[in-house]
């Protein structure tokens, strides 16, 4: 029997530790500063909108670790020291370990902003920064959002659901659009003004300015614009957990350095999750992927390994989903913001602008190769699997339908797409099945 240590209690950690025993009678120690018990980060939006309490997020119940004898430490590792396996904890005593998993996630960005660490300045991360929205958002005038994506959308969407007016200051020229194509990016924007959001384009943040307490009083714009506030949020993407190896002979980069099998350069140690970074990465993927399935996936590939069956790390097909506030997201496969040069989009947009869909397929052989979803729901199986079987793009257009994952009387569009393809092809139209028609127009 081994002891096996795992520094963090994240998705990734977490699964890795569950599987670990189903397989074995290995001792298991999880450390973690931050809670003493697993919870969705996923859902912190939920209980600062009023919407789930903090035990509601907890996926087990407390007892659920002792039965499992998965040993639970409240601690902060300050170093590893792998050649006698030894690490120095904050708390506690030293700790030593057979094998090492390191999970330790992410931390938000932070740019050396003048002010960016005043009382009222936080990311969106952890249960700790929920407590510093909680504790620097009563009774305030206005809250400000540094930065896009997922994470800035949902920070203001908390903000706003307390009916606090929320100001964004995002540099790119739309949002997210070094993901979203122009289209999508350009429904985001409109969504957002919708909710009376205040969504500041081209817009960089030069520093953020004091009250005589240490508090938030304002930000200051690159082109010199001040605004009052009272909270500001700071969601300009994470970066892999690894400060504390430095030293080590871990070998490290933006992340700790993994192989195929989830191992790192120091026989005995791993790292998944927010914090791995892979050597090669499968096609596809990038080498630091922070997304809750890839780290549940990394946490049962590594089980199997250390638990006798060595087993490579396959993330499958991309995807991803997520809100704007009221429009939900989903992606599959590859979807390039343009169209790569030996690639085309084929898409859609209804007529309200909350609602769209894309298709990414090959020029050459009409191979699909991603969908984009804004507002609608595609099943994920059929995607990924015509996507896996390189379907042409006619043939998932003749077959649209199957993929349709909205309720049962909602609208469906998939016939809308398929006549926006005969319009630019007209010498050879797709026919669509009586199926399919049936799908669109017994719902209107």
């Amino acid at each position: 029997m081994k002891h096996i240590v795992i520094i963090g209690n994240g998705i990734a950690g977490i699964t890795a530790a569950r599987h670990i025993r189903k397989k074995s009678d290995h001792a298991i120690t999880i450390i973690s500063d931050e809670t003493e018990y697993f919870y969705s980060r996923t859902a912190l939006m939920y209980i600062y909108m009023g919407h789930m309490e903090y035990h509601h997020t907890k996926p087990y119940e407390d007892w659920f670790w002792s039965k499992n004898k998965l040993q639970l430490l409240k601690d902060y590792v300050k170093s590893v020291n792998t050649e006698d396996k030894t690490l120095t904890l904050r708390d506690h005593d030293s700790i030593t370990y057979d094998i090492l998993i390191i999970a330790s996630g992410s931390t938000p960005n932070k740019f050396g902003w003048p002010g960016q660490d005043l009382k009222g300045v936080t990311g969106l991360y952890g249960i700790p920064d929920l407590q510093t929205m909680e504790q620097y958002t009563q009774n305030i005038d206005q809250a400000i959002v540094v930065g896009g994506g997922l994470i800035g959308i949902e920070m203001a969407e908390m903000l706003h659901s307390r009916k606090i007016p929320v100001t964004m200051l995002v540099r790119e020229s739309s949002f997210w659009n070094r993901v979203l194509p122009a289209e999508e990016s350009a429904m985001v924007n409109r969504h957002i003004g919708e909710h009376d959001i205040d969504l500041q384009l081209d817009t960089e943040l030069d520093r953020i300015e004091s009250d005589t307490e240490g508090r938030v009083r304002s930000v200051i714009t690159k082109s010199g614009k001040e605004i009052e506030c009272q909270f500001v949020g700071l969601t300009v993407g994470v970066h892999p957990n690894i400060n504390f190896l430095e030293g080590s002979e871990i070998e490290i980069d933006k992340g700790v350095l993994v192989d195929e099998y989830l191992a790192t350069s120091v026989p005995d140690v791993y790292a998944i999750g927010d914090c791995a970074q892979h050597r090669e990465p499968r096609p596809g993927r990038k080498p630091v992927e922070q997304i809750w399935y890839t780290g549940r996936i990394q946490g049962e590939t590594l089980a199997y390994t250390l638990c006798g069956t060595k087993t490579a790390y396959q993330p499958g097909i991309f995807f991803n989903s997520a809100k704007f506030i009221d429009i939900e997201y989903q992606v599959y496969g590859e979807i390039n913001t343009d169209p790569a040069e030996d690639e085309e989009h084929l898409y859609w947009e209804h007529a309200d602008g909350r609602k769209s869909i894309r298709i990414a397929y090959k020029k050459d052989n009409g191979n699909v190769i991603g969908f984009n979803l804004m507002g609608i729901r595609y099943r994920h199986e059929v995607c990924e699997m015509w996507i896996k079987n390189k379907t042409s793009i006619r043939e998932v257009l003749k077959h649209l339908y199957q993929a349709n994952f909205d309720p049962e009387f909602f609208d469906t569009y998939e016939q809308y797409l398929v006549n926006k393809f005969n319009q630019l092809h007209p010498q050879h139209p797709v026919k669509t099945s009586k199926k399919l028609l049936w799908g669109i127009f017994s719902k209107k």
